[in-house]
């Protein structure tokens, strides 16, 4: 199970979503639903890459501080 911070994209309309715990990890969708159905696709591709070259698969902490500015 992975974290994911979804957004919506100001400059494109539609939505962005990121891994914190996987680096490069990001994805887009044109709703919340395909943004979330594209953003699992992506962090089973990161960990397979990952995983295939040999390469440790950081874990995932939860450990998230939200600050409005």
């Amino acid at each position: 199970m992975r974290q994911a911070v979804i957004y919506p994209d100001p400059e494109d309309g539609g939505w962005v979503a990121e891994v914190p715990s996987l680096p490069g990890c990001i994805s887009q969708g044109e709703t919340k639903e395909e943004v979330i159905e594209n953003i699992r696709d992506a962090i089973r591709t990161w960990v397979a890459g990952a995983e295939s070259v040999g390469m440790d698969v950081p874990a995932e902490t939860f450990d998230v501080q939200l600050c409005v500015v």
